[in-house]
C-alpha cells in the first residue's frame, strides 16, 4: 500500500510539471527531486509491503513513506486548487492572469516552503532506506526473511493439522467428499486429470481433501500417493525432491542417494519414469499460480492412461480452470461456505462441547456466528476464543461480538486467522490493494453492483491504463481478478451478468477495514463507532452533526460516502458541515445517495476536484448554473431525483464521462415507467462522455440528435420521446457511434412509428438492445448484432414471426417481447437460440400457440407468460427443454389454467413434470400480481 501511495503520487507529480511548471519559480526542481526520490522508492516498497506485517521497523519505515506521499498529494492538490483557472481569451484574460498571480502570492510563498520541507524529508527517509536496505529482511525473489521463513513454516504447520482432523469432527463436509471421491474412482476416462478444489482461504479446502486421500476406496484405488504443500513462496527443486522421498517410501524403498544432487529436469525425469505405467494419485496443496503449475505440470506422464489423478487445492478460479483444461483435462469443485445449520452446528460443538447453546447467551452467539457466514476457518477460530469464556459473564460474550475485529491480535486462534485470509491480500499488486481496501467503506453484509464499485475506482485514479486498453477495461479486469481470487463473492447470480450483486465476507471486511484505519486510508463512522482523526476515505453511517468535533481532521479527505440516509443529513446540515471545515475543498468523490435533500447543497460547486457525485435517490428537483464550476467532474449520477432539465452550464464540464438522469414513475398498470431529462444541444460539446442516460429528444427538431453525432467514445446511449421527425437523424447518429454497448430507445407513443430501418451498419458491439416503439418490419441490421446479449422489444405490433429472424443471435442469452407480435402462432425452431437463458412474453393479446422443436434452446432456463390470455395450452415441446428451472403464467386465460390440472381430460402436466417451478398468478385492478399458486 505505502508503493500504491506512492506510485500515484508520482504519476500526480508528473503532471504537475507538466501542467503548472511555469506558474511558481522554483517549484521544478522540487517537484523532480521529489518524483525521481519516491520513483526511486518503488521497488524496494512492493517487497515492504508483504512482509510488513512481520517486521515491526519495516512496517514504521513503510508507514513513514505512505505518510510523505499522503502529504505530498495533499500539498500538490492544494497547489492546483488555488492555481488551477480557467483563463479567459484576450487581454482580459492576461489582465485577470496578473491579478490572480498578485493575490495568490502569499499562498505561492507558502506552498514552496512547505515543498522544501517535504524534499528535506524525502531526503532523510531516503538515506534511512540506504541503511535497511541492506539488511538481511528483504531478500530476493524466491526466498524471505526468518521471520517470513517461520511465517511459512507455521502455516504448513496449520495446514498438516487440518489434514490430521478426524471425520467425526468435521460438519458439512459429507456431500463435497461423496462428489469428488466418486470422480476419483471413475475410471470412464482413463487418462490422467486433474480435479481442482477451489474456494476462498478458511473454507476447508485442505480439509476436505486430506479425508478424500485418506479414504480407504481411494486408497486401494491408486498403486502410488502422494501429498505437496506448493504453498506462495517453493523451491521446485525441494518440492521435487519431497515428491520422490514419498513416492519411494510408499513402496517402502530408500531414495538414492544421488537424488539430492540432481538438477530440476533430472528430478522430473526420475518421477515421470516411477510414475510411468501406474495407476498414481498427487495432491498439489496450496497452488497460488498459474506459473506455479507450470513449472509443476511436466514432472508428470502425459501418456498415462490408468486413470492416474491430480488433486490441487487452490484459492484463484484462474488456476483452476487453467490446471483442469491444460494438457490433463479434469473438473472444478468449487467449495462453498457452511450452510445455516451446518455452521450453527459446528459453532456450537465447538464452543458448548457436548452441550446446546445456553438460552441466555443465545442472542450474543447467533450476531457472532452470523458475522462468520459459514466461513469454517472463522468459525473455528471464534468458538475456540467463546469456549474460553465464562458462560455465566454474558459482559464478555458481548465485548466479543462488539469488538470482533479488533480482537484479531487478543488471541492466536483470531492471529492465526486473520494471517491466513490475508495471504490473499497481501498477495495482491499496489494497484489491486487500492482497489480492494476501498471496499473496506461499505457497511457489513452490504450488497453492491460491479458498474457502482469500478465508477468509484475511476474516480479515484486507482486504476492505471494498459497498453491500448481503456480505464474501463482495466477496471473490469481488476475486479474479476478480485472475484476470481474470492475476495469479492457473490451475492445474487442472475442470468445476465450486469444485474449480478456482489459481496465482501464479514471477516474480511474487518481485515481490511483494520489494514486501512492503521494505513489512514479508509474508515467507517456510526453513532457506535464514531470517526476520530485524519483519514483520506470516509463513509458515514450517522447524523452529520455528530462529525462536527474539532478532533476531526478532514484536510486529507478525498472520499465522503453516506449510509443510513434516514438517518444523515439535509441540504441545510451539509452546507454547515462544508462551511466549518474548509479542508474539505480536496474532495474527489461525493455520494449523497438517497440522502433527504430538497435542493441542491451551493457548497458543492466549490468542490473544484470533485470527479464522482451522487445524488441517485434524493428530492433534488433543479442543479444550479453555478454547476458549471466543477471542471474536474467525471460522473454525475442524478437518478431518481425530481430533476427534469439539465442547464446549459452543464456543457462546461468537459471531462464528464457519465449522466445518469432517470425517474421511475407508476405507468397506471402497476408497472415502472422511467422518466427522463431534457438536454442542452450544447452537451455535444462533451467529446469525453461515454453513458448519457436518459435523455428526451426534443418535439419536432432534430438538432440534439445531430449535436450527439460529436459524441463518438460513447457506449451507453439512451433517449425517449422519439418521434417520426426523428428518424433519418436517428439512424445517422446510431451508425455514427460504433462504440455503442448499450442502447435504448422509445417513441413518444406507443402506436408511434419507431424509425431505426435506414441503418446501414449497425454498432457491432452492442451488448444491450431495448427498443419501445411501432415497428414497420423487424429491422434487418437487427439479427447481425452478434454481441448482443439482452433484447427487449415493446409496442411492436409485428405480423411475421420475429423469432425466425432473432434465433441465430449467437450469444443471446435474455429476450423479452412487450405487445411485440400480433399473429396467433409462435414457432422456435430446431437449433435456434443456443445461448438464450431466459424468454419472456407479455400482451401478445391474439396468441394461441406457442411450439418449441427439439433441439431449441437448449440451455433456457426461464420462462414466463403474462396477459397472453389467448394462449390455448402449455407450449407444444417444453418437454425437450431439459435445464428448464422456472415457467411462470400471470395473467392467463381460463382454457390455459384449466389444462394446468391434473383433474382436466387435457391436462399439459405431463409437458412440465421435468420442471422443478411452475408458478400461476393473477393481477387486480390496480395492476399488483397476487395469489401465487404452485403447480
Amino acid at each position: 500500500m505505502a508503493e500504491s501511495a506512492a506510485g500515484f503520487l508520482v504519476q500526480k507529480l508528473t503532471s504537475l510539471l507538466v501542467e503548472e511548471a511555469k506558474l511558481l519559480s522554483g517549484i521544478p526542481d522540487e517537484v523532480t527531486f521529489i518524483k525521481d526520490e519516491l520513483q526511486s522508492m518503488k521497488a524496494f516498497l512492493q517487497k515492504a509491503d508483504v512482509v510488513e506485517d512481520e517486521d515491526p521497523e519495516i512496517k514504521a519505515w513503510v508507514k513513514q513513506v505512505r505518510e510523505l506521499a499522503y502529504n505530498t498529494e495533499d500539498l500538490v492538490d492544494e497547489f492546483l486548487y488555488r492555481f488551477e483557472h480557467p483563463q479567459r481569451p484576450g487581454l482580459y484574460g492576461r489582465l485577470g492572469k496578473v491579478a490572480r498571480d498578485i493575490k495568490t502570492l502569499k499562498a505561492r510563498r507558502r506552498i514552496a516552503a512547505e515543498l522544501q520541507t517535504v524534499k528535506s524529508r524525502v531526503t532523510d527517509i531516503s538515506q534511512r532506506h540506504e541503511r535497511y536496505r541492506n539488511m538481511p529482511i528483504i531478500m530476493e525473489t524466491g526466498s524471505s526473511s526468518s521471520s517470513a521463513t517461520n511465517n511459512v513454516a507455521r502455516q504448513e504447520l496449520r495446514r498438516n493439522d487440518a489434514r490430521l482432523l478426524h471425520e467425526n469432527q468435521l460438519v458439512g463436509i459429507d456431500q463435497p467428499k461423496q462428489e469428488l471421491v466418486h470422480w476419483l474412482l471413475d475410471d470412464a476416462v482413463p487418462n490422467s486429470q486433474v480435479a481442482a478444489v477451489v474456494g476462498m482461504g478458511g473454507l476447508g479446502k485442505t480439509t476436505l481433501v486430506s479425508q478424500v486421500y485418506r479414504d480407504a476406496d481411494v486408497k486401494q484405488c491408486f498403486q502410488h500417493s502422494a501429498w505437496i504443500t506448493v504453498s506462495q513462496s517453493f523451491n521446485l527443486q525441494e518440492l521435487l525432491v519431497k515428491l520422490i522421498e514419498q513416492l519411494f517410501k510408499g513402496v517402502s524403498q530408500q531414495v538414492p542417494n544421488a537424488t539430492y544432487s540432481k538438477d530440476i529436469i533430472s528430478l522430473k525425469e526420475d518421477i515421470i519414469k516411477f510414475l510411468g505405467d501406474t495407476k498414481y494419485l498427487v495432491v498439489l496443496d496450496d497452488l497460488w499460480s498459474v506459473n506455479s503449475w507450470d513449472d509443476l505440470k511436466n514432472a508428470f506422464p502425459m501418456d498415462n492412461n490408468h486413470g492416474s489423478r491430480l488433486i490441487v487445492t487452490t484459492r484463484k478460479f484462474d488456476v483452476a480452470s487453467t490446471t483442469t483444461r491444460d494438457v490433463f483435462g479434469g473438473a472444478i469443485f468449487p467449495l462453498k461456505t457452511l450452510s445455516l445449520e451446518d455452521s450453527w452446528i459446528l459453532f456450537c460443538a465447538r464452543t458448548f462441547p457436548g452441550n446446546p447453546c445456553p438460552h441466555h447467551l443465545e442472542r450474543v452467539c447467533r450476531n457472532i456466528w452470523k458475522r462468520c457466514e459459514g466461513l469454517p476457518l472463522a468459525i473455528l477460530a471464534v468458538s475456540g476464543v467463546l469456549a474460553t469464556k465464562d458462560i455465566g459473564k454474558i459482559n464478555e460474550w458481548e465485548m466479543v461480538s462488539r469488538h470482533l475485529g479488533a480482537g484479531f491480535d487478543n488471541s492466536d486462534q483470531l492471529k492465526n486467522m486473520k494471517k491466513i485470509i490475508s495471504l490473499s491480500f497481501n498477495d495482491l499488486s499496489y494497484q489491486l490493494k487500492s482497489c480492494f481496501l476501498f471496499l473496506s467503506l461499505f457497511p457489513e453484509d452490504w450488497v453492491f453492483h460491479k458498474e457502482r464499485i469500478i465508477r468509484l475506482w475511476l474516480a479515484h485514479g486507482f486504476v492505471e491504463e494498459r497498453g491500448n486498453t481503456t480505464l474501463e477495461e482495466v477496471a473490469e479486469v481488476n475486479f474479476s481478478e478480485l472475484c476470481n481470487r474470492s475476495l469479492i463473492q457473490s451475492a445474487r447470480e442472475r442470468t445476465y451478468e450486469i444485474f449480478n450483486t456482489f459481496k465482501v465476507h464479514d471477516i474480511v471486511r474487518e481485515i481490511i477495514l483494520e489494514k486501512s484505519k492503521d494505513q489512514n486510508f479508509a474508515a467507517t463512522t456510526s453513532e457506535q463507532k464514531p470517526f476520530l482523526g485524519r483519514v483520506r476515505h470516509l463513509s458515514v453511517s450517522m447524523p452529520m452533526k455528530s462529525l462536527q468535533g474539532d478532533q476531526n481532521n478532514f484536510s486529507s479527505l478525498r472520499t465522503l460516502l453516506f449510509f443510513n440516509p434516514e438517518r444523515s443529513t439535509s441540504s441545510f446540515s451539509m452546507s454547515e458541515f462544508f462551511r466549518k471545515h474548509s479542508g474539505l475543498r480536496l474532495l474527489m468523490v461525493l455520494d449523497c445517495r438517497r440522502l433527504p435533500l430538497d435542493t441542491f447543497p451551493d457548497c458543492i460547486t466549490k468542490l473544484y476536484g470533485l470527479r464522482f457525485l451522487n445524488l441517485n435517490g434524493t428530492k433534488v428537483a433543479s442543479l444550479p448554473r453555478s454547476i458549471g464550476r466543477l471542471r474536474s467532474l467525471e460522473i454525475l449520477d442524478l437518478e431518481e431525483t425530481l430533476i427534469e432539465e439539465l442547464p446549459v452550464e452543464i456543457s462546461q464540464l468537459r471531462r464528464l464521462q457519465i449522466i445518469r438522469v432517470a425517474h421511475s414513475v407508476n405507468d397506471g398498470s402497476g408497472k415502472q415507467k422511467l422518466i427522463g431529462a431534457r438536454v442542452p444541444t450544447a452537451i455535444g460539446k462533451l467529446n469525453s462522455l461515454q453513458a448519457l442516460y436518459l435523455i428526451k429528444a426534443s418535439h419536432g427538431c432534430v438538432d440534439l440528435l445531430r449535436s450527439l453525432e460529436n459524441l463518438v467514445q460513447m457506449r451507453d446511449l439512451r433517449i425517449q420521446q422519439l418521434g417520426v421527425e426523428h428518424g433519418p437523424a436517428l439512424c445517422s447518429l446510431i451508425e455514427k457511434l460504433s462504440h455503442l454497448r448499450f442502447m435504448s430507445l422509445e417513441s413518444r407513443e406507443e402506436a408511434e412509428i419507431l424509425d431505426v430501418q435506414n441503418i446501414s451498419v449497425a454498432p457491432q458491439c452492442l451488448v444491450e438492445l431495448r427498443m419501445y416503439g411501432r415497428l414497420e418490419m423487424l429491422p434487418l441490421w437487427l439479427p447481425k448484432l452478434s454481441s448482443l446479449v439482452f433484447l427487449q422489444l415493446r409496442w411492436s405490433k409485428l405480423e411475421l414471426d420475429p423469432l425466425e429472424s432473432l434465433q441465430a443471435l449467437p450469444n443471446l442469452q435474455i429476450l423479452q417481447f412487450d405487445k411485440v407480435y400480433v399473429g396467433e402462432e409462435l414457432c422456435v425452431k430446431a437449433g435456434g437460440f443456443q445461448m438464450l437463458k431466459e424468454l419472456g412474453f407479455w400482451s401478445l393479446e391474439k396468441l394461441r400457440k406457442v411450439t418449441v422443436e427439439q433441439g431449441a434452446m437448449p440451455r433456457l432456463q426461464e420462462l414466463c407468460f403474462e396477459d397472453c390470455k389467448s394462449l390455448e395450452e402449455v407450449p407444444s415441446g417444453v418437454e425437450f427443454l431439459s435445464h428448464l428451472k422456472e415457467i411462470e403464467f400471470i395473467n392467463m386465460g381460463d382454457e390455459l389454467l384449466t389444462r394446468l390440472h391434473s383433474s382436466s381430460p387435457n391436462s399439459d402436466l405431463s409437458r412440465v413434470k421435468h420442471v422443478p417451478t411452475v408458478l400461476t398468478a393473477s393481477r387486480d385492478a390496480e395492476g399488483k400480481t397476487h395469489s401465487w399458486k404452485r403447480i
